[in-house]
């Protein structure tokens, strides 16, 4: 499933040629994905304009002049691509449908933003713009990573007396929000920290020294494009290129990359999700 660098990435390729711009005609061609679309969809997204789109953990959110906004979930297969827009000297043509293009943006200045998803894991729905923090799928969500209320305090505060393993506390959407399996284990690495470790075991110290790692990665992950496995594309239907520097996820048997360390990376479960890791560095 995309993590925060991937949608981040998608909706940066996004904001150029919807920001601003009119929904001419929303094409919606099935009565849902994860879940039922809102009642007339369509019909309340055709002829409006989209103010300004942002990222809210792992969804896109784009401000209506209606008053509403609209989620978007990419889950596990969905792609959001342009065509019929210029960049730079590369202009994509409009390609002919596909069979799981489930929602289709035809906007007024030309483009044209398909929402392709062969799993059907991913999501859209519309919510009360001002009332945003009591909608179901926000409310409960931590503070962003890369926001100014995620600080080594906040953090330190959060993980005390935690009985869970300190993967398992990052990747709580309630702590920190848009964290997933891939960037929590770079993050352990570069701490030193086994992902089984207690998270209330762990001294504030190296609590807090989390912070600015998370941040790094995330920032590095974003500046290279996010992660391509199976199904993620950028919107302008290029791959990420950060799982070219993975240093543990999903290098199990590979040797650690710290100098000097002769251990191989090593694989473990846990709450059904792989954890990659190395023995020797992370304690």
């Amino acid at each position: 499933m995309p993590e925060l660098p991937e949608v981040e990435t998608v909706r940066r390729g996004l904001a150029p040629v919807m920001e601003g711009d009119v929904i001419d005609r929303a094409e919606v061609n099935r009565p849902d994905l994860r879940w039922p679309f809102p009642e007339n969809m369509a019909e309340r997204l055709t002829g409006r304009v989209i103010l300004r789109l942002r990222r809210r953990s792992k969804y896109i959110l784009a401000d209506l002049d209606s008053g509403e906004t609209l989620l978007i979930h990419l889950g596990m297969s969905g792609r959001m691509t342009i065509s019929g827009h210029t960049v730079g000297d590369f202009h994509h043509p409009h390609p002919a449908p596909a069979k799981h293009d489930h929602v289709v943006f035809h906007m007024k200045g030309g483009a044209r933003i398909t929402f392709n998803d062969a799993r059907r894991f991913g999501a859209m729905d519309l919510m009360n713009t001002v009332a945003e923090d009591d909608f179901w799928l926000i409310r409960d969500l931590g503070p962003e990573p890369l926001g100014n209320t995620f600080d080594e305090d906040y953090l330190a505060a959060r993980l005390k007396g935690r009985n869970m393993p300190i993967k398992s506390a990052l990747l709580d959407q309630r702590v920190v929000s848009g964290l997933g399996n891939i960037y929590v284990c770079e993050v352990l690495y570069r701490a030193g920290i086994h992902p089984a470790r207690k998270a209330g075991g762990i001294s504030a110290k190296r609590i807090r020294s989390l912070v600015p790692l998370i941040r790094d990665v995330l920032s590095e992950a974003i500046t290279a494009g996010g992660s391509s496995l199976k199904d993620y594309r950028q919107a302008d239907g290029e791959l990420g290129y950060f799982q070219h520097r993975f240093a543990v996820y999903d290098q199990a048997g590979n040797p650690c990359p710290t100098d000097g360390c002769k251990k191989e990376i090593t694989r473990i479960v846990q709450s059904g999700r792989s954890s990659f890791f190395c023995p020797q560095c992370q304690r």
